[in-house]
């Protein structure tokens, strides 16, 4: 699957100094830090909580090229992620660059035009697990319902190796704050060429992005920011992954507070979700069954409490010291 296949060679870098780029849609929170200071007010009250999702394998069954654009070429997917595997270990290339060249290269072979709106209307062929279109506003309900009228809600961002182009075609894009994923030029070269490019390591970066109010990638996240000043802890963030790809991301959570959440199809083996349950890497694990009821929803719903009792006890804390 694209967001498992050799993104591991991305090297590790000191993720809050990369200023690549998300999502070029700016958001609400985007637009009121603007520039970073080492000193300033303290970010007000705190209450948000984000929910941040892989895509493929966590949201979805397969990857988003297999439901559309393979098949319209005639291309197993098993061939083509082989293919994929085979020309970036032996020309040493990045894996995700690789397979968004090759995507297009195999189009360009058998005379098929695909443009942007090719891949959005895509979007709309793939499959999503049991209870993904509900949960996005099910869980606005509980969070509601659970935390009163004291101010708390919460956001869902999409951080993907995927692409954007076809995520923004699938009936949940319109449920996220923001999406960070891959994307391409259409207008600049014979073939697209890759405009943004999301490894498995460069998922952290988003992280701090939405820890930092910085997802307009105008902003720099280079410059220090205080912990006081961020308006969304990592102790509010909950992270939903599938695999090895997402353990840098849940890594880094779990190291500052946060929660993590692995995901299984619920027809397959559960033995790599165990493993990084063992390992630390992950609060819980469940299969990806997002309906009422359901393990997953039962565990991010004991999460959830856990973050409004917390939120709340720092907020009356803070009260108490005005």
């Amino acid at each position: 699957m694209v967001e498992r296949i050799g993104a591991r060679s991305a090297k590790n870098r000191n993720v809050e100094n990369i200023d690549a780029g998300p999502r070029r849609r700016s958001t609400q929170a985007a637009s009121t830090t603007g520039r970073l200071r080492e000193a300033g007010p303290v970010a007000p009250n705190k209450k948000t909580i984000a929910l941040v999702y892989d895509f493929d394998g966590t949201l979805s069954p397969k990857p988003m090229q297999e439901y559309a654009f393979l098949p319209k070429l005639g291309i197993e997917p098993k061939e083509f992620w082989a293919e994929c595997a085979r020309i970036s270990k032996a020309e040493r290339a990045d894996a995700l660059i690789t397979y968004m060249h090759l995507m297009y290269k195999k189009a360009k072979e058998r005379g098929v035009r695909i443009d942007r709106a090719d891949l959005v209307a895509q979007g709309k062929t793939v499959e999503l697990y049991p209870g993904v279109e509900r949960w996005f506003d099910a869980m606005h309900a509980y969070v509601k319902k659970r935390a009163g009228d004291s101010g708390i809600t919460v956001k869902h961002y999409l951080i993907s190796s995927g692409l954007t182009e076809i995520i923004e075609g699938t009936k949940i894009y319109p449920h996220f704050a923001n999406v960070f994923a891959s994307e391409y030029w259409f207008d600049a070269y014979d073939l697209p060429f890759p405009k943004r490019v999301i490894s498995d390591t460069g998922k952290t970066q988003f992280l701090f992005r939405i820890n930092k109010g910085l997802e307009d990638l105008s902003e720099s996240i280079n410059v220090h920011m205080p912990e006081a000043q961020r308006p969304i802890p990592f102790s509010n963030f909950i992270y939903f992954g599938d695999g090895d790809t997402d353990v840098p991301s849940m890594a880094l959570l779990k190291k500052n507070g946060g929660q993590a959440i692995a995901v299984h199809d619920p027809g397959e083996s559960e033995t790599k979700c165990v493993e990084l349950f063992k390992a630390g890497r992950c609060d819980f694990y469940a299969a990806a069954d997002y309906r009422k009821d359901s393990d997953l929803w039962k565990r991010t719903c004991l999460l959830l409490d856990r973050i409004i009792a917390d939120v709340r006890v720092k907020v009356e804390a803070r009260r108490l010291g005005e």
